[in-house]
């Protein structure tokens, strides 16, 4: 196939120029052993945790109780829909919001090398296109039954965790964050996503940089998560990176199939009062080779007040954020771009509005 020289194939899409010989060494991602936080170990769980949200944003959650199993039956069932034909795949969208979706990310112009499945993990929101997208698949009911498992072992993942927080942070009572997340009406959403690799002629446009290492095209672009936090897990193969606090040095995470990374998003940050900072990530594709990645959004309902927590408030500390509801924030967020920090709109101004 010829690739036009004034219309390339990658038109729409965004190339990482910064070479792999440039990330910084000596970075580890901090690690949450959940085994130990049963027991004599739960101090030094709480203070790498809640030191990880401060610094970093993001760790990654091990001995956490979800069994490999599990893990191993979704993936096999989520690649055998990402194998299908595309006309079949289609089936199962447009989004509405639900259901599946390739190449658009949002409403605003943003573009990734990337097709997912969207689902809501509350059994109150069911749309037509999440039944249609279970029996588009090979797999059928036991697709569905098997991402319903996963989705409610996930959340009790998430649930510890925002329990690890709020008793780290001293905030009382024990539940008041996992409990945001626990309301029956609770916006929470699972997302499967597939980078499939690139056609040739694709990888021919991928020209080497002078160090010698090939460009990278974005699979998903930079951007936070507007939840409290988003649980996440994907096959070996790499791709995610995460940005330190510095705002311009990106960090390679290691990929773990086993275990799940944690992602602070902007309402635990305005929850916290800007202790804890939402963490900037994104994921390049690998060109040769399929990935996979499944993430819970922990997310509150639509109803429901984000803003600082007052057990959590010093004395004489003022709040960094205006009071929104979640729907107001969701609202907010539809009209921004992928990359836009959605939480400036929300900031308090200097003379205290």
């Amino acid at each position: 196939m010829v690739v036009s020289s004034t219309e390339p194939a990658l038109a729409r899409y965004s190339l990482i120029e910064n070479c792999p010989c440039q990330a910084p060494t000596g970075i580890e991602i901090p690690a949450v052993d959940l085994a130990a936080a049963a027991g004599e170990g739960r101090d030094e769980v709480m203070r790498i945790l809640v030191r990880a949200c401060k610094e970093l944003g993001f760790f990654k959650v091990v001995n956490h109780g979800v069994r490999k199993q599990l893990m191993e039956r979704l993936d096999a069932q989520a690649g055998r829909f990402f194998a299908l034909p595309q006309t079949e795949k289609d089936k199962a969208g447009p989004l509405d919001p639900m259901g599946y979706g390739s190449k658009m990310i949002g409403r605003n112009g943003d573009f990734g090398w990337i097709e997912y499945l969207l689902l809501s993990t509350s059994p109150n929101v069911v749309s037509e296109n999440s039944r249609t997208t279970f029996s588009v698949s090979p797999d059928g009911q036991s697709f569905r039954t098997t991402a319903e498992e996963y989705m409610r072992a996930v959340k009790g993942v998430a649930c510890e965790v925002l329990e690890l927080i709020a008793e780290g942070l001293k905030i009382k009572p024990r539940d008041a964050l996992s409990s945001i997340i626990r309301d029956d009406k609770s916006d929470s959403l699972f997302r499967i996503n597939h980078y499939p690799p690139l056609p040739p002629e694709f990888q021919l446009q991928l020209q080497p940089l002078k160090c010698g290492h090939n460009r990278k095209l974005l699979g998903f672009g930079e951007h936070t998560d507007p939840q409290l936090i988003s649980v996440l897990r994907s096959n070996d193969i790499t791709g995610l990176q995460v940005c330190l606090q510095d705002g311009v040095t990106w960090v390679s995470v290691p990929p773990d199939p086993f275990s799940f990374f944690i992602n602070v998003g902007d309402s635990l940050q305005v929850l916290t009062n800007g202790r804890f900072k939402s963490v900037k990530h994104r994921v390049f594709t690998d060109p040769m080779k399929s990935r996979v990645s499944m993430i819970y959004f922990g997310g509150p309902a639509m109803n429901q007040k984000i803003a600082a927590m007052e057990g959590l408030m010093e004395e004489g500390e003022q709040s960094l954020y205006k009071e929104f509801t979640w729907s107001e924030y969701k609202k907010s967020a539809y009209k921004s771009r992928l990359g836009d920090n959605r939480l400036a709109f929300f900031e308090k101004s200097a003379a205290g509005q």
